[in-house]
């Protein structure tokens, strides 16, 4: 089976999963108009509304491109105009419907609720992304085959690197190499605060500088427009160096951190950086559906404590209160690992686990890999050396 025949199978089943979901909450209709969820039920994106009724097939009312060949395509200037375009073909409308209540602007919710003539509308942002965190396995071997190019990169990094380097630079390099293997350079992330540019590199005092974003960790960056990541400093012998740059080699994402050392560094580093390989090793070991992600996130800071390090566990200065993330088509999709989550673990869940440390004057330490929920219990998509990496 092609690429195309695969994904106009898969594309099926997405559409079948977010109809049975409005069946069970008596919704009648979803629109959506966010690139992310355009692309997950067309697998394209276009600037427009996708409507889907709860027991029909969608329509496509594009503004632009023009000319697209999608099944149901009306040309449109104007949310009010899907109305209009509906009763024009004696399509009822519907009475109860779905909008991204969490994405879209509040201009742009009530001008679709005028143009329906309904009150409210029930939240469509958090049902795609509940939808979206449990992979079919067209999107499993999308994500497999990224992984092996993240795998790739990260090879490469230790040949780019030279004496006397600023980790910009350094970073300016691995970003070439993306690049070069298929990357397509910023990746899709969920919410406000989320600001980012290909990944995050972090090295010697600039990781324990608090960032305003909703990341692990932090970093000064280079300027005051974008407060996060490698800030200009030259890289100095003894420091670490903790590369975290994006798995976006294909729509659906891989997210894996590695750290590196300039020489050696503090033997606190490598004790710390153990216990999070550790951390892994456990969560692997007892980790499968039906677990609760705060237990995986109370079991982490067992070892962290057992091992007297939380003052340097996800920060110093500001430390952040998960240890992992789901994953696909944004970096930051459901479930969450944090002391509070509600959420269980389901087969063909992706998630991120990044237990880390960042230890002063020296810098961030600790792994990131990608793990697929399996029937009996995790596997790990990311595979590549573990220990720090001494340049």
């Amino acid at each position: 089976m092609d690429y195309k025949e695969a994904l106009t199978k898969d594309l099926e089943i997405r559409r079948a999963s977010l109809q049975k979901a409005m069946q069970t909450m008596n919704i009648e209709a979803c629109i959506l108009t966010t690139p992310v969820n355009v692309f997950y039920m067309t697998g394209m994106i276009y600037n427009g509304y996708y409507y889907l009724p709860v027991g029909d097939t969608p329509c496509h009312f594009i503004k632009r491109p023009e000319n697209l060949l999608l099944d149901n395509t009306i040309n449109i200037r104007k949310p009010e105009q899907i109305s209009d375009e509906l009763q024009n073909r004696n399509i009822p409308l519907p009475k109860t419907i779905l909008l991204e209540t969490d994405v879209i602007s509040f201009g742009e919710c009530s001008r679709l609720l005028n143009a329906f003539d309904v009150s409210s509308a029930a939240n469509a942002s958090i049902l795609m992304r509940k939808i979206r965190s449990v992979k079919t396995d067209f999107e499993l071997e999308q994500i497999k085959a990224c992984a092996r190019k993240h795998e790739a990169v990260y090879k490469l990094i230790p040949s780019v690197y030279r004496t006397g380097m600023a980790d910009i630079e350094l970073q300016i390099e691995i970003e070439k190499i993306m690049r070069l293997h298929g990357s397509m350079g910023i990746f899709r992330s969920y919410g406000e605060n989320m600001d980012i540019y290909m990944g995050s590199l972090l090295a010697g005092e600039n990781a324990e500088t608090p960032s305003p974003y909703d990341y692990a960790l932090g970093g000064a960056g280079t300027s005051p427009t974008l407060p996060l990541g490698a800030s200009g400093q030259k890289l100095e012998k003894g420091q670490t160096i903790m590369i975290d740059m994006a798995g976006n080699y294909s729509p659906w994402m891989t997210d894996m951190t590695r750290t590196f050392s300039v020489g050696k560094t503090l033997d606190i580093a490598y004790r710390a950086h153990q216990v999070s390989i550790d951390i892994h090793d456990h969560i692997m070991d007892i980790a499968k559906p039906g677990f609760s992600c705060a237990d995986l996130y109370n079991i982490a800071m067992e070892l962290v404590k057992k091992n007297n390090l939380e003052a340097y566990f996800m920060g110093t200065k500001q430390q952040a209160k998960f240890v992992g993330h789901g994953l696909g088509l944004e970096i930051n999709e459901p479930p969450v690992l944090t002391p509070r989550s509600k959420e269980l673990l389901e087969k063909n869940i992706i998630f991120a686990l990044e237990p880390k440390f960042v230890i002063p004057e020296v810098g961030a330490v600790g792994i990131e890999n990608t793990y697929v929920v399996t029937e009996e219990g995790i596997e790990k998509l990311t595979i590549l050396e573990e220990g720090i990496i001494e340049l």
